[in-house]
């Protein structure tokens, strides 16, 4: 806006001026619905659920977690049973921990091993079948 001179430039002016603040209010109204929107509880939670499915690597993370707590509850339940034993059970809870920890950090490696582990005993099945 240059410099003003007369009265007709104020009044454009104030007109410039009072459609600029309109316009901005509609943009700030839109941007607060939106915000209030996004702040509901089912609004966060698909975001959540989104971006979660979004993200291989977490995804991947999750997965590994989850494989690490039933392999260590599944080992400490047949090592150790459901004995009342509080050595047992102590020693149960370590195990438990250990094997989740251990697949949960280490997924791809132990996923490998067991794919190898796997190719061998079909591989030396087919290798006894045809020897017959």
């Amino acid at each position: 806006m240059g410099n003003i001179t007369s009265a007709a430039d104020i009044k454009n002016a104030i007109r410039f001026l009072e459609t600029d603040q309109e316009v901005k209010g509609q943009v700030l109204r839109a941007q607060f619905n939106n915000t209030l929107e996004s702040f509901k509880p089912v609004n966060m939670l698909k975001s959540a659920v989104r971006e979660i499915s979004s993200s291989p690597f977490l995804l991947t993370n999750i997965a590994g977690a989850a494989v690490g707590l039933a392999t260590g509850y599944f080992s400490k339940r047949v090592v150790f049973g459901a004995s009342k034993n509080i050595l047992k059970r102590s020693l149960g809870i370590a195990l438990q921990f250990g094997i989740t920890n251990l697949i949960a950090r280490h997924p791809d490696d132990i996923m490998s091993f067991g794919q190898g582990l796997i190719e061998r005993l079909f591989y030396q099945k087919k290798a006894a079948a045809e020897k017959i």
